[in-house]
């Protein structure tokens, strides 16, 4: 699953498919599964309408998820790491650019096939 998502007037590519998890593990060193579950409930609070508990630690997975995603479609591009992918950005919002890295994750992990009743 690809999607093109607009950062600092720039068309970045990002990619999730089965290797993302393993990607993220190799290059972050962390599960991946456990992060966004952890980012994702943060960001379900602020759509409920709660103050967003965005802490350090949910602003270096949404970093880093979304270098990883980037990186995985692009993996040619020269930047080696989270934080010189992000110096080739002015501005990275978390609230523009969160949505949309959840919405392609949560499309890549959605599941395809229904429960068969016994």
């Amino acid at each position: 699953m690809e999607k093109i998502i607009k950062i600092d007037d720039k068309d970045v590519n990002f990619k999730a498919t089965a290797r993302t998890p393993r990607l993220y593990r190799s290059l972050v060193g962390r599960d991946m599964i456990v992060d966004m579950n952890k980012l994702q409930k943060a960001y379900t609070d602020k759509e409920k309408g709660e103050i967003a508990n965005f802490d350090v630690l949910d602003l270096q997975i949404f970093e880093d998820t979304a270098y990883v995603m980037a990186y995985q479609a692009n993996p040619e591009m020269k930047e080696k790491t989270p934080d010189e992918w992000l110096d080739t950005f002015d501005m990275f919002s978390i609230y523009e650019i969160l949505p949309q890295i959840l919405d392609l994750w949560l499309q890549n992990t959605k599941t395809t096939s229904s429960a068969k009743k016994k």
